[in-house]
């Protein structure tokens, strides 16, 4: 099949999560099974054009509404000499600090930003002569995609048979503008309806998109159940109760090209299974850089993340503190985001010099460094669709203390006490005191069962959850939306 994923990240040229991995590893999984699978995403400016060899291939005119039109420049690259990668050049659009905020918050134009790129996205297809069977689109940004698709120039055009699939990696971003975004698109008033795009008055680009996919996915199983309830669905669960026969939940895999501690070329000792001795380097290194005691005997926690509601920082700001002051333990921090969870992690930094380190913004080297070198990986989300870094600490026996929801309840197998055995360690409750007593767990087990500490890891590094497996998950599903796609007729 020729799918195209049409998206606004796509790793190593922009990310901000778990999505930017996504869009860059299933795609090689793809061809990997002889699918021609290729990628299109913004070309911002930050992107490093010489590093990443990318060259304009053309341009393509999109019209945006009645009287709106676009010229925009087409750059392609190879992702890892296997994937080709189309960058749309818009600089009016693209050409800013960030993603989706900038220096002063929240892009106000986003709507009309990435509903341009979905426009596009089937304008390249037609201009290059690259019809795909299958658009697949990502989340709120692309989620006017599988509309576009169903609504314009459908009737003898040459995508006329294809299909669209819309994975929804975050429920809780939803791409909600003032209605004057519809027009733009070229969305008439009678898809600005509550069973479509209007939501109390405005629009919801995602809702939108449920409405048109062909086939929905979510990224891990327990996840694709969670968001068919109230709680779970964040406004959205009667619409995909809708839509539940088209829903599948298929977990993200992990791509061990870049994250292998065996082979990893940003920590400083590689290291496998069999012989340890490589990240008991990596654990010295990083205490050296983060200025902590030099203790291998003491357990390090590390977190990577962005500092949002969603990732459980509330539940840290409750239990982190406690459990410094009352176990013998270190803690390693980056990322960045909410002011007041910086202002924590600064604040914990300097209540405890020589236990605490942070760096506040994002390092590729570093996460790598936290992954090798820590000995637990706190991710006590409130929700989490799927999560990668729980999955990479497994591959580098770094135990992940999670809360059992969406993915991480899928990947993580909880410790058994009695037979050693599991992955890591998981707690239920939202609270800072059900994560204080799982730390506590996580502690005592590393100080009074050391073996079961070294089961832990051989059975967490054998892990496998290569996007092999997925890969095929997808192809199931893309010939379900071909399926379920009716061309249309004149």
């Amino acid at each position: 099949m020729r799918i195209l994923f049409v998206a606004s990240e796509c790793a190593p040229f922009a990310k901000t999560g778990g999505l930017g991995d996504v869009v860059a590893g299933l795609p090689k999984a793809l061809r990997r099974l002889g699918h021609d699978a290729r990628v299109l995403i913004p070309l911002y400016s930050f992107i490093d054009r010489a590093r990443y060899r990318i060259r304009p291939v053309g341009a393509a005119c999109v019209h945006m509404g009645a009287e709106i039109e676009h010229w925009a420049a087409v750059h392609q690259t190879l992702l890892d000499d296997e994937v080709p990668v189309w960058f749309l050049d818009y600089d009016a659009y693209f050409g800013r600090p960030g993603i989706y905020d900038g220096p002063l918050g929240h892009y106000m134009d986003n709507a009309f930003r990435f509903g341009f790129l979905s426009k596009a996205a089937l304008q390249i297809c037609k201009d290059f002569q690259f019809i795909p069977h299958i658009l697949h689109a990502h989340d709120w940004p692309t989620a006017t995609v599988p509309a576009l698709l169903k609504t314009w120039d459908r009737i003898l055009s040459p995508l006329s048979d294809t299909a669209s699939v819309l994975t929804i990696h975050n429920v809780g971003y939803q791409g909600k503008y003032d209605a004057v975004v519809m027009p733009y698109l070229g969305l008439g008033a009678e898809h600005f309806t509550p069973d479509k795009f209007e939501d109390y008055g405005k629009t919801n680009l995602l809702k939108g998109g449920i409405w048109f996919a062909d086939a929905l996915t979510t990224v891990s199983p327990t996840h694709a159940k969670e968001i068919l309830t109230p709680a779970g669905g964040q406004g959205l669960a009667p619409f995909l109760n809708n839509r539940s026969a088209d829903l599948f939940g298929i977990l993200n895999g992990a791509d061990y090209t870049h994250w292998n501690p065996a082979t990893d070329t940003h920590i400083p000792a590689r290291f496998t299974a069999r012989d340890l001795t490589g990240k008991a380097a990596c654990k010295a290194a990083l205490q050296r850089h983060f200025h902590l005691e030099q203790r291998p005997d003491l357990p390090v926690f590390g977190i990577v993340s962005r500092f949002a509601h969603q990732k459980g920082f509330n539940l840290l700001r409750e239990a982190l503190p406690a459990a410094l002051n009352n176990m013998v333990m270190q803690c390693v921090i980056l990322g960045n985001g909410d002011s007041d969870t910086e202002n924590f992690v600064y604040w914990l930094n300097a209540a405890y010099p020589g236990r605490v380190g942070s760096y506040i913004g994002y390092s590729v080297d570093l996460s790598h460094l936290i992954e090798a070198g820590s000995d637990f990986f706190l991710m006590p989300s409130l929700y989490e669709p799927c999560g990668l870094n729980q999955i990479y600490s497994l591959k580098y026996g770094t135990l992940p203390v999670v809360r059992a929801t969406g993915g991480l309840d899928d990947t993580v197998q909880n410790y058994n006490e009695a037979t050693g055995t599991g992955t890591g360690f998981k707690f239920w409750e939202p609270s800072g005191l059900a994560l204080y007593y799982c730390i506590g767990w996580a502690v005592s087990t590393w100080f009074d069962r050391p073996r079961h500490i070294t089961a832990l890891r051989q059975h967490a590094m054998a892990q496998n959850f290569d996007w092999a497996t997925s890969a095929r998950q997808y192809v199931d599903v893309y010939h379900h939306a071909l399926k379920k796609s009716v061309p249309a007729t004149v």
